[in-house]
């Protein structure tokens, strides 16, 4: 959960190549905004978007607006914190951007602090699509770990394992390796290289942006 009360900011610049496009440029953007410890909300984007599919074709856009609902279950631990996700992809944007249909998405979460500025974060969700052709599984299930180590007050540095699986699609998986700077308390830059693992993934992601608590609403 980002802190209580304050609107939490991250845009950031993507640039990925091979998988179901070319190449691709996207301007993701999430906001969020947690009410206490235990409930919050996420609202995420992509300002802009430039796909080259593969036969050179190439679309301008803005993506898809996602709007989930965030929340922290108690735990008796300081150190160890369950949660869970759930809300909807709206078709917001142009078809040849998006899937022109509503998805539905429930994410679990579970994240542990170890000694020495260690953090592991597992995730595992199911997103029940709207567009999906003949033959193909509506349900698609992601997974996700991240392992970040802090190297001392300002820097950091993780790693990301991910995919996705649906009935009678290519599987996706990639590695993302990765640095955090904090510039001040409110703050934060990375910097993130990903290589596919599978031929339906993209072969190469190159991501960077920024994190900020923009300001204080209560």
């Amino acid at each position: 959960m980002s802190e209580p009360g304050w609107l939490d900011f991250e845009l950031g610049g993507q640039r990925s190549k091979g998988g179901g496009d070319k190449t691709r440029y996207s301007l993701p953007v999430t906001v969020k905004l947690a009410f206490n410890p235990d409930w919050g909300v996420v609202l995420g984007s992509e300002l802009g978007i430039r796909r080259a599919d593969l036969t050179g074709n190439t679309f301008n856009g803005a993506g898809d607006v996602t709007v989930l609902v965030k929340h922290r279950f108690a735990n008796a631990s300081e150190d160890i914190a369950w949660g869970a996700m759930a809300g909807v992809k709206l078709p917001t944007a142009k078809d040849d951007i998006g899937s022109g249909k509503t998805d539905l998405i429930v994410t679990g979460i579970f994240s542990q602090d170890f000694a020495g500025s260690k953090h592991l974060d597992l995730n595992l969700g199911v997103t029940r699509l709207g567009a999906y052709g003949p033959g193909e599984g509506r349900l698609q299930y992601a997974w996700a770990a991240a392992w970040s180590h802090g190297l001392n007050d300002q820097w950091s540095v993780f790693a990301e394992p991910s995919g996705t699986y649906r009935r009678a699609v290519p599987a996706t998986a990639q590695l993302m390796l990765g640095a955090s700077y904090a510039y001040t308390r409110r703050t934060v830059f990375d910097v993130a290289l990903a290589r596919g693992l599978t031929s339906a993934t993209p072969h190469w992601q190159l991501q960077a942006g920024v994190t900020v608590l923009l300001a204080r609403l209560w």
